[in-house]
């Protein structure tokens, strides 16, 4: 049996372990997001470096999977887990080596980020799986400032057929430990109920269930 037939038979079991008791629902208060929310560059980003007055060592740079980028007289520059503002600081110290006083400019395109930032989705998705069966699937996608759940579902698609909307949850990192509120998808997507409708935080993971039938 394959790797991915096993998960997706244990799967339903673990939402059941996950989902048998009832977790709090989320609140407007508990998803404040913080004003000072900063892009952090990860792995697959593409990298679009300027140098003031330097056309010759402007290029463009993809962040390896391991985090780091080559450039003109520089290599294997840690890029990943930084901001754009950061990594130009970075390509300064590098390149004042060989260039007077050297001005760095960073934009960032692609966007992947780092995991920690990334909003992940699992379970019951649209599309996720063949015709008369469970559609078992995952996706991620780069947090956006004052991201929603209603934001996130236009990203996704929707929900799968068997899924079970009104039983999904929310995992969050707060303050280091890891919390898990209950969401109204289908509250929210079916009924219009934009009380439901709560904010999205980088690092969340969206869990939908299976209904039972």
């Amino acid at each position: 049996m394959s790797f991915l037939k096993k998960i997706k038979l244990a799967f339903p079991v673990i939402i059941l372990l996950i989902t048998g008791c009832g977790h709090p629902q989320l609140s407007d208060d508990t998803a404040a997001v913080s004003s000072d929310y900063t892009y952090i560059i990860g792995p697959g980003d593409s990298i679009n470096i300027f140098v003031w007055g330097n056309p010759d060592i402007s290029t463009t740079a993809t962040v390896r999977p391991d985090g780091k980028i080559t450039i003109p007289l520089a290599e294997d520059l840690p890029a990943s887990g930084k901001t754009p503002s950061q990594l130009a600081r970075v390509m300064e110290k590098q390149l004042a080596k060989y260039v007077r006083d050297p001005q760095v400019v960073i934009m960032v395109g692609g966007f992947q980020g780092v995991y920690t930032q990334q909003v992940r989705i699992v379970g019951q998705l649209s599309g996720g799986g063949g015709a008369g069966g469970p559609s078992f699937s995952a996706k991620a996608f780069p947090y956006k400032k004052d991201m929603t759940l209603l934001d996130l579902m236009i990203q996704v698609g929707g929900l799968g057929q068997y899924s079970d909307g009104n039983r999904a949850h929310i995992v969050r990192n707060i303050n280091g430990e890891t919390e898990q509120f209950d969401i109204r998808i289908d509250d929210l997507i079916e009924d219009a109920d934009l009380s439901a409708n709560v904010r999205i935080m980088p690092g969340d993971i969206v869990i939908i269930p299976e209904a039972f039938f």
